[in-house]
């Protein structure tokens, strides 16, 4: 398994566990880290044993956001590293490019969230296909205060927040707890410390007993449809329900429901 210097990798059953691993700076997401989470993502995407991809921080924060440190005019797309955290400029990816594998990963995400998440860590949060949080972390979009605005994240809070909230946050730099960040959507459950992990493995339990393939096609669909008008999105998926239909997993599906037993996955 690669070795990476900002994230840690571990493999547990079926589930990829991605930690941001620079707690000494709040794991704040630099250009090295970026690159390092589309590279963890994309092998965890291509490693058929794996079902589950979970993201997390090390310590007691998900990410204080961006890394300013590392940061210049094109704000929080951040651009090549400081000198401490250089790698060939070809190899680095840029915070949109994380937030568009994140929303296309064709396996489910799930956003552990250890603490608060502010900035370009909500981002990831929001990309994520679940969120469970900490009922006492915190999410905000604090970039004003040092002179930035969180353009690429307010990409994805508009597709969830109500618009005067959104603003209200981003231009006064306010923080919201878990419990109203699971009434705006953000977040899929807030829970008590010591149910972080057992809402976790609740999820993935029941994740891990559906077809693959129909979650890869269904995944795959989703990501085509969302940004189409609605009678362009209904053409396409027309089209992929008459895909997936024509697999083994789905006639296997609609038997067992007539048959009254549990479908025997083939992922064809």
């Amino acid at each position: 398994m690669r070795q990476y210097e900002r994230i840690r990798v571990e493999r547990s059953g079926a589930r990829a566990l991605i930690t941001l691993a620079n707690a000494t700076r709040r794991n704040a997401i630099s250009p090295v880290m970026t690159t390092e989470l589309i590279s963890a993502l994309a092998a965890a995407q291509s490693d058929e044993s794996v079902r589950v991809i979970v993201i997390t921080g090390e310590g007691k924060t998900f990410s204080a956001g961006g890394d300013f440190s590392s940061m210049t005019s094109l704000g929080d797309s951040l651009p090549p590293a400081a000198p401490d955290e250089r790698a060939p400029a070809s190899s680095h990816g840029h915070y949109g490019d994380l937030l568009l594998a994140l929303l296309r990963c064709e396996k489910p995400t799930i956003a552990r969230v250890n603490g608060h998440a502010l900035g370009t860590g909500l981002g990831i949060v929001a990309a994520c296909t679940f969120s469970v949080a900490l009922r006492d972390a915190q999410f905000g979009t604090p970039e004003i205060n040092a002179g930035l605005f969180p353009m690429m994240v307010m990409s994805l809070l508009a597709r969830t927040m109500p618009r005067r909230r959104l603003l209200e946050m981003m231009l006064l730099g306010e923080k919201i707890d878990a419990t109203e960040a699971e009434r705006l959507g953000l977040v899929s459950h807030a829970v008590e410390p010591g149910e972080l992990d057992e809402k976790i493995r609740e999820i993935e339990g029941q994740l891990v007993h559906k077809s693959q393939l129909v979650i890869r096609l269904g995944l795959r669909a989703f990501a085509a449809q969302e940004d189409l008008a609605l009678e362009e999105a209904l053409t396409l998926l027309r089209g992929r329900f008459g895909e997936l239909l024509d697999t083994e997993d789905a006639r296997e599906g609609l038997a067992a429901f007539l048959e009254k037993r549990d479908p025997r996955w083939q992922g064809r």
